[in-house]
């Protein structure tokens, strides 16, 4: 069956269930997308982007859109807490001789980038709404809706994220999330002009990092080992991350430091994450992104891998008639990049936990970058 006659069910609105039906729409299919949240919101602050992310959005059709509302440089700067630049990570640039190898973006400011393009492609979006059954068939799927909906369709691309219903519902035995031991605290905040590229500063156990995401403004990353996952009161996020920053000396750091306050936009949030062993299909249901594949920020590849799964998923399920072939195509091409990325990630993690090896720390992130250069 020719993709352009196909009828696609994508259930979660998130970056890659909306690359997805952007790239599924470009062949022709019929798509449908649902998102349990009304408002099609994204929280957080803001997101750092890799060149091979940049490279997914020229493929996408966003990248001048991201140039316009987000911020492009080259290179990693790598500092010592007390302010010495000790590396600069390179970063090839992929999408386009024209654009720089790395950036960031509010991630509100890209959900509402790919949810016009989603809209533009041609998907029809249904908000305030999910599945309530899934039930497969020889040749189909027959879903249920909570609008009270049920509709048949030749595949269902579950992209509803870290805890996942449509996993629990397919795969009755896949893993759960795992915390890592470690939290990532997120501030944004004017942006001084002598960060004109992502930088870090490498402490024994903390990391803190900036990268612009506008012509004005930063976001503040701080990654703090926790042994156990407890609740953290928002009241006390502005004491708590100018804390984490006591120890470092660097005078940009310090300023960065000062400017946090009581009204400062603050996001905390524990880091888990999830690889899903094959396979990540079942009959005419199929699994991409955090859905699977959930990793820590560790190499800004999230959103990477959960995206080049949907470029992906498309090119198979155009080139291969037969669904279930396309499918397992597809998991055979993504398999390795995305365990790399998470298994790497997680490394990383502990490496910083536990104050390890920094030639192993910046040997890992030279080699995942260079790996992500690679084609999919």
């Amino acid at each position: 069956m020719k993709l352009s006659s196909q009828r696609i069910l994508i259930i979660g609105g998130g970056f890659s269930g909306m690359a997805a039906a952007i790239e599924l729409r470009k062949q022709g299919a019929q798509v449908d997308l649902v998102e349990i949240d009304p408002g099609w919101r994204s929280y957080g602050a803001g997101i750092s982007l890799g060149a091979a992310t940049l490279r997914a959005f020229g493929r996408l059709g966003i990248l001048d859109a991201f140039l316009a509302q987000g911020h492009g440089a080259d290179g990693v700067n790598l500092h010592l807490p007390t302010g010495e630049l000790i590396a600069t990570l390179p970063t090839p640039r992929l999408a386009r001789a024209d654009v720089p190898g790395e950036g960031a973006i509010m991630r509100p400011v890209l959900a509402r980038i790919l949810a016009d393009a989603t809209r533009a492609a041609g998907a029809h979006v249904r908000l305030g709404c999910t599945f309530t059954a899934i039930e497969q068939e020889a040749d189909g799927v027959q879903v249920s809706f909570t609008d009270g909906q049920r509709l048949r369709y030749d595949l269902v691309v579950g992209a509803d994220g870290l805890y996942s219903k449509v996993r629990a519902a397919v795969f009755e035995d896949a893993p759960k999330p795992r915390y890592s031991g470690q939290a990532v605290w997120r501030a944004v905040l004017p942006c001084p002009p002598e960060i004109t590229r992502a930088t870090m500063w490498l402490g024994p156990q903390i990391k803190p990092g900036v990268n612009p995401v506008s012509k004005t403004e930063m976001y503040l990353f701080v990654t703090e080992p926790r042994a156990t996952n407890d609740y953290v009161d928002p009241s006390t996020f502005a004491d708590r991350l100018r804390g984490l920053l006591d120890g470092f000396s660097a005078p940009t750091l310090r300023g960065i430091r000062d400017q946090i306050g009581a009204d400062s936009q603050i996001v905390f949030r524990p880091l888990e994450g999830l690889l899903m062993p094959r396979p990540w299909s079942r009959g005419r249901v199929v699994l991409i992104g955090d859905t699977v594949h959930a990793t820590t920020p560790h190499l800004a590849s999230g959103a990477c891998i959960g995206i080049e799964d949907a470029l992906v998923l498309a090119d198979e399920l155009g080139r291969v008639a037969d669904v279930p072939a396309a499918l397992a195509a597809f998991e055979a091409r993504r398999w390795d990049r995305c365990r790399m990325v998470v298994e790497n990630s997680a490394r990383l993690g502990v490496i910083e936990i536990d104050g390890g090896d920094k030639e192993e720390h910046s040997r890992i992130m030279r080699e995942s970058l260079m790996a992500l250069a690679q084609p999919i």
